[in-house]
């Protein structure tokens, strides 16, 4: 079989390599799939760079999200048949930027009907973070203000599309006029281009001075110092990750005196306290791409050749929108 593999940690153009590997078999409790599509997340560039919270050993293969095609089951496996089209997030060190992956079974699940393999492959991650962050972390309520950093990213985009469907007023925050034309298709309410404009007053000549009763930041640095400027009395920002490089250090007296909070999520760890939580949340996502409702907006469709030079894009910020990897292209 054909796979990405890391052999030393660097930037993913430099230490990707393409190359012939054993076929891989699934162990007890797990699913060996052949890859659809698999779907670029930042958390590819930083396994790349060894910045992840999570370190395969070496060499591994990147790649935390796929579609694939059920080909055989490991023992002890139910619910599943082969040639069953399931999502989620492949084993590591084996990921999902080659032709075959392995998955646990009790995180693998249905691909939803609505979408197609490049579709399907970026529904688990982005969206899934971005609904606990929204209804289950920060409860956002229809007629609400969301504030999306990063709106034309993998899990920015995902924020845009269900904090409309939850009936909120959405700001997408973008670097450049490309992103903000993919933004305003998402269906934000207003887009901010970062690199032309203040986003602090734009956030508050939308609200009238109120400010954003929902931040979604998966930035952070100095996206979420200038956040904390145009947060609304009672507003919630939720901290999701830190695609800047730069962890913030929050002035808890400033969170204080304006009243408001600042949350964080891992949604991975819903998968080791709370597994059912997931599960329900696939559901609503299923009900919700079959509504209509969300789907994801996939901007380029590449073969897996092209796996080194996407990832490298993704990881410098010139990509715009979500790109996914199909071996059959």
């Amino acid at each position: 079989m054909k796979a990405w593999r890391v052999h030393e940690l660097g930037q993913p153009r430099d230490v990707l390599t393409f190359e012939d590997i054993p076929d891989l078999e699934p162990k007890p409790g797990e699913l060996l799939v052949k890859v659809l599509s698999a779907a670029a997340n930042f958390p590819d560039v930083l396994l790349c760079r060894g910045e992840y919270q999570i370190k395969p050993p070496l060499p591994f293969t990147p790649g935390v999200e796929l579609c694939g095609e059920v080909v055989e089951l490991g023992e002890g496996v139910t619910g599943f048949a082969v040639g069953e089209r399931v999502i989620g997030m492949p084993s590591l060190p084996n990921g999902g930027f080659a032709e075959l992956a392995v998955m646990s079974a009790a995180t693998a699940f249905p691909a939803p009907e609505a979408l197609d393999d490049a579709e399907a492959s970026a529904l688990s991650i982005g969206y899934q973070t971005g609904w606990f962050a929204l209804h289950r972390r920060t409860q956002i309520q229809p007629g609400e203000t969301l504030l999306v950093q990063a709106a034309a990213g993998g899990v920015g985009s995902a924020a845009v599309q269900l904090g409309k469907a939850a009936g909120a007023k959405v700001i997408g925050v973008v670097g450049g006029p490309e992103k903000a034309a993919y933004t305003r298709e998402l269906g934000a309410d207003l887009v901010i281009d970062r690199h032309s404009e203040d986003f602090v007053q734009a956030v508050k000549d939308f609200t009238d001075g109120r400010g954003a009763d929902v931040v979604f930041d998966p930035v952070g640095g100095d996206s979420y110092t200038k956040s904390t400027k145009c947060i609304a009395f009672e507003g919630r920002i939720i901290v999701i990750g830190f695609a800047s490089g730069t962890i913030p250090s929050p002035g808890l007296n400033h969170a204080l005196i304006k009243n408001y909070s600042i949350i964080g999520l891992h949604w991975g760890l819903y998968n080791a306290y709370d597994p059912a939580a997931i599960r329900e949340c696939h559901d609503e996502l299923t009900r919700m791409t079959a509504a209509g409702e969300i789907k994801p907006m996939i901007s380029e469709r590449l073969g897996l050749t092209d796996v080194a030079a996407g990832i490298g894009r993704l990881g410098e910020g010139t990509t715009v929108g979500r790109l996914a990897f199909l071996p059959g292209r």
